[in-house]
């Protein structure tokens, strides 16, 4: 009966958010991403640590995906391309981290690399017949491009190797819209089972925790940090890029938080939701 009552005044809030047109939407979007980053900056002293949470979460993300592979013997609902694109992006990162500067991330990218390449080899091979390849049908090459042409021309002015910018800038771009085949199919399909709608929240969350990291990051330093990650037009490529991942998965995030407060298992999507 109390969880009842409390989903009241929830249903009802959300409720009124759906009625309320694009751009009080947007405001509210804003409105409640800075109270979030307000109640970070005040609970969270080092903000480094929000970059490792993001990380982690992400590594929590591709375990739940590989639970469901384990236990459920199925790949249906799951992009191979975002995995790849995904492999993709750790690999140069964690190539760049090898030769620029040795962390607790390049631990936490190897670990997520490795699981990652597990995932993509049990959809490629061992449960192929029930991969949904005509539903996972966003064409690569129209992120993969785009995002070279942009580290090509956008990368940082530190004083590493010309190459080994190039690559942290393409895995900072790619990184943005790798998510994007995968949300084409759950587009396509309209109904996302519980643990690939679990692998997506949670990709959302890393992205927020990582977009904040960095926004806290630049409001304590008062602008310093995007001096030193180099001149012109970088610094702000690399916070746009973080914006953008954040942005890309928040209306879904909101329908996944909607339907677990609804004790809905399976996650229905409105059209044009992603």
């Amino acid at each position: 009966m109390n969880v009842k009552m409390a989903r009241r005044p929830i249903h009802a809030a959300s409720s009124w958010v759906r009625r309320q047109p694009p751009k009080v939407k947007a405001f509210l979007s804003v409105v409640s991403g800075m109270a979030a980053l307000v109640l970070l900056r005040a609970i969270v002293h080092d903000h480094d640590n929000l970059f490792v949470a993001a990380e982690a979460v992400h590594s929590l993300g591709i375990s739940v995906l590989i639970y469901k592979l384990i236990k459920e013997k199925t790949c249906a609902g799951l992009s191979l391309k975002t995995q790849e694109l995904t492999a993709m992006f750790l690999a140069v990162r964690l190539y760049c981290s090898l030769v620029m500067e040795y962390d607790i991330h390049t631990i936490l990218d190897s670990s997520t690399l490795a699981a990652t390449l597990w995932v993509i080899y049990m959809i490629r091979f061992k449960l192929r017949s029930s991969y949904m390849v005509e539903k996972d049908n966003f064409a690569i090459y129209y992120v993969l491009i785009p995002c070279a042409l942009l580290a090509l021309l956008i990368h940082p002015s530190t004083s590493h190797h010309i190459v080994n910018r190039i690559c942290w800038a393409f895995s900072v771009y790619l990184e943005a819209v790798s998510v994007l085949p995968q949300l084409r199919v759950m587009q396509n399909t309209k109904i996302v089972e519980p643990f690939t709608a679990h692998y997506v929240f949670a990709l959302g969350v890393a992205r927020f925790l990582a977009c904040a990291h960095w926004v806290l990051q630049v409001l304590d330093s008062r602008g310093h940090l995007l001096v030193a990650l180099g001149y012109g037009l970088w610094p702000s490529m690399v916070l746009i890029s973080e914006i953008v991942q954040t942005f890309i998965l928040a209306d879904f995030c909101y329908y996944y938080v909607k339907s677990v407060l609804g004790g809905q298992l399976v996650l229905r999507l409105p059209s044009g939701v992603v």
